[in-house]
């Protein structure tokens, strides 16, 4: 491959410094065309895909994305407009365009920047940025050679395929408060899907590694042999019977139960009085002993950042102690409908962790006579309003420790508030490649719904 090819997911300080350039002019911009305050968003992403399928190369994609987001306040109105092209013609144009909407908009007392005293001002690196030593031919190797183990047993019958991603991006932020500042990032990805097939009938599943650093993943025949591993557990698997029964979350599937407790804690569904947990501070939120907690200067974190979407320095905090839930997780906006400070999560939470209770998985399914292993949920039966929940689910019966068989087809129902805090045990197989990190999560019996 050719040297482009070969750092197609890189980005270097010259890009950075550039677009730190883009923005501090259209700031400038921003003032000189009557603008009270303005905010700038300056980013750019590129990097490739590979993917295969039953021993093919189907497509190798390249990608490059720019955008240009610019705010601008007239007293208490705001516009925003955006553009994918940096031409200082073209931004003239976005300027105006925001500028020309803030005249139409209805006055928020609420909007507006954070004032300099707020804003961050130390901004450490967090190691985030590690390009990967593969270019796309050494990628097609790397995929196909996945597929090829995920495949090497009779009874995986087809493939949905194995990929291979590398990008690196960068972000800068800027505002007239005298915000200026940005940081690059990467991201890789290894993932393989396979069916397997038997008498019962086809069963699908997958695997995927994904972080900052690319020599720190599963290796494809790791990612291919626990694809193939997962697809073939699967075959089997009868609908369960109707009744209430401990279920057991699997990491990549507690961590989306936790997502809801987030989401529930957060800004918008808070002022919009649209949460389950309104009105909730120093009440029990999980059972006690357990505690939530962000972390977003983890190094090399999947979801790190140094600075949040206001600009505010982002900070290691916990939102629930001892199960209590302490506090929100607020942005600059949310914060003032609130009237509560904010908290630095302005765009969201970054590297939530719960603590484990230090048990394997194997002493979570010891815990209980019998019970369901949950590996896999579908549809998006939960009312944030209500807390009322009901998905789809398929996963393993167990009974004395031991897994007994595949499950399909069933439905699990609860009230989110009751799941939380009924949290019996959570794993020590933490699961670390997305935003909130946590292993298995055993919970008290909830409704089955099958044949």
């Amino acid at each position: 491959m050719s040297d482009s090819s070969a750092t197609t997911a890189e980005l270097d300080n010259t890009q950075l410094e550039q677009a730190k350039d883009t923005a501090a002019w259209l700031i400038e911009e921003a003032k000189r065309q009557g603008a009270d305050a303005a905010e700038v968003g300056v980013s750019l992403s590129q990097g490739y895909s590979v993917n295969v399928r039953q021993g093919e190369v189907e497509t190798v994609e390249f990608h490059r994305d720019r955008g240009v987001s610019v705010t601008v306040y007239k007293g208490l109105r705001k516009g925003h407009a955006s553009s994918s092209d940096d031409n200082r013609d073209s931004l003239r144009d976005t300027l105006a365009a925001a500028t020309a909407i803030a005249g139409y908009t209805e006055e928020d007392r609420y909007a507006g920047l954070a004032p300099a005293n707020q804003l961050a001002s130390d901004v450490a690196n967090l190691d985030l940025y590690h390009p990967w030593a593969m270019d796309t031919q050494s990628a097609i190797e790397d995929a196909l050679h996945c597929e090829a183990v995920a495949r090497d047993d009779a009874r995986i019958v087809n493939s949905e395929g194995a990929s291979v991603n590398s990008g690196a991006s960068l972000r800068v932020y800027a505002t007239s408060e005298g915000f200026l500042h940005g940081y690059r990032g990467t991201n890789h990805s290894r993932v393989c899907s396979v069916v397997a097939e038997d008498d019962a009938g086809m069963q699908r599943d997958y695997w995927y590694d994904g972080g900052r650093v690319g020599d720190q993943l599963a290796s494809a025949e790791e990612v291919g042999l626990r694809a193939r591993e997962r697809a073939l557990a699967r075959l089997g698997a009868q609908v369960p019977e109707t009744g209430e029964l401990p279920v057991i979350f699997a990491p990549e599937v507690a961590s989306g139960l936790l997502g809801h407790l987030v989401s529930a804690i957060s800004g918008g569904a808070l002022y919009r009085r649209s949460s389950f947990l309104q009105d909730s501070l120093g009440k029990p939120v999980l059972p006690a002993g357990f505690q939530l907690t962000e972390n977003p200067h983890l190094p090399a974190g999947n979801a790190s950042a140094p600075f949040d979407g206001d600009g505010l320095p982002t900070r290691p905090q916990a939102f629930v102690e001892d199960g209590v839930l302490k506090q929100y997780a607020l942005g600059l906006y949310a914060s003032r409908r609130l009237n509560m400070a904010p908290t630095g999560n302005g765009g969201g939470v970054r590297n939530v962790r719960l603590t484990d209770t230090g048990d394997s998985l194997a002493a979570l399914m010891a815990k209980v006579p019998k019970g369901i292993l949950i590996t896999e949920v579908m549809g998006q039966g939960i009312n944030l309003v209500t807390g009322d929940y009901s998905r789809g689910a398929s996963g393993f019966w167990f009974e004395n420790g031991v897994v007994k068989g595949a499950l399909q087809e069933f439905t699990i129902a609860g009230h989110l508030g009751e799941m939380l805090r009924g949290i019996q045990g959570s794993g020590t197989d933490v699961d670390y490649r997305g935003n909130i990190a946590c292993g298995s999560l055993l919970l008290s019996p909830i409704k089955v719904a099958g044949r």
